[in-house]
């Protein structure tokens, strides 16, 4: 399957065959004038594997053309931008990751959002926030910084209350009922939605269950400035920017909304599931 990752990948290894045939060395001598083997030539050169940043240098120098290191690594980031390993991004921690969250946030203005699973950030408590994290850390064995990560998450929200600004958020309604917490934080966490109900910067919308739609829910995603969009799976952040993938997200972010309800009848959706999972 064709991604923007891999078609940026391709790019890049194109631009190095294009550096190794200028210096007028086939893929055998190169690999010799480098030190690697001929395979790793190759796959690179065909976008299947990808490119360090050393790599990248050490490419720019053998091909005799150094000044070209600069250009390799601002393919080589914006490649990157694309496909983020949550393994690399949490190396350092949950903190790092929700800091860079809240900058993104401060710079965007109105952003389309969906998700299926979870309450997403920007309206989670501490306490719900504290659980995800927790095990989030257990999972990806990263290093614990819970109370900052939470903190810094909690900073994010800042944003709700600036005015200009516009979130709108569609929640799938089973995403109430998960209990990825303790009843008791969970309730908390639903009293906060209903809470949220009504403020002017925030259009929240609940996809009920057994609501007549015209797609599947499928996975969470969102959308900033209508420039970009964030996909967060198990393993990966992807970020998408092409006019397709934002034209395509969009249609789904619609396409969700005409089956959501808002004000008081996403009010009733949510306090039924307060009820619900109310603590025993």
């Amino acid at each position: 399957m064709s991604t923007d990752f891999q078609n940026a990948r391709v790019a890049l290894g194109a631009r190095l065959r294009e550096l190794r045939v200028e210096a007028g060395l086939n893929g055998k001598d190169f690999a010799a004038r480098i030190g690697w083997q001929r395979s790793k030539i190759s796959r690179l050169e065909n976008g299947r594997q990808t490119a360090t940043e050393a790599d990248t240098d050490a490419w720019a120098a053998a091909a005799g053309a150094p000044e070209q290191a600069a250009d390799l690594r601002s393919r080589l980031r914006g490649l990157e931008s694309q496909q983020r390993s949550w393994r690399r991004q949490l190396a350092g921690g949950h903190r790092p990751v929700q800091d860079r969250y809240a900058v993104e946030y401060q710079r965007t203005a109105t952003m389309r959002g969906y998700e299926a699973t979870v309450i997403p950030g920007l309206f989670q408590t501490p306490d719900y926030a504290r659980h995800l994290i927790d095990a989030n850390t257990a999972l990806m064995q990263s290093p614990r910084d819970t109370e900052a990560a939470v903190a810094a998450r909690m900073r994010r929200q800042e944003a709700l209350y600036q005015t200009g600004r516009l979130y709108r958020v569609l929640i799938w309604e089973g995403a109430l009922y998960a209990l990825v917490c303790p009843r008791q934080v969970m309730a908390g966490q639903l009293d906060r939605l209903v809470r949220l109900i009504g403020m002017s910067t925030i259009e929240l919308g609940i996809v009920p269950l057994g609501a007549p739609l015209p797609l599947t829910p499928k996975h969470g995603f969102w959308i900033f400035d209508e420039e970009r969009v964030i996909v967060e799976t198990i393993n990966t952040e992807l970020a998408y920017d092409s006019a397709d993938n934002l034209a395509l997200y969009g249609r789904v972010w619609d396409g969700l909304h005409t089956a959501a309800v808002h004000g008081p009848q996403a009010h009733r959706l949510i306090a039924r599931a307060r009820h619900a999972i109310a603590p025993e």
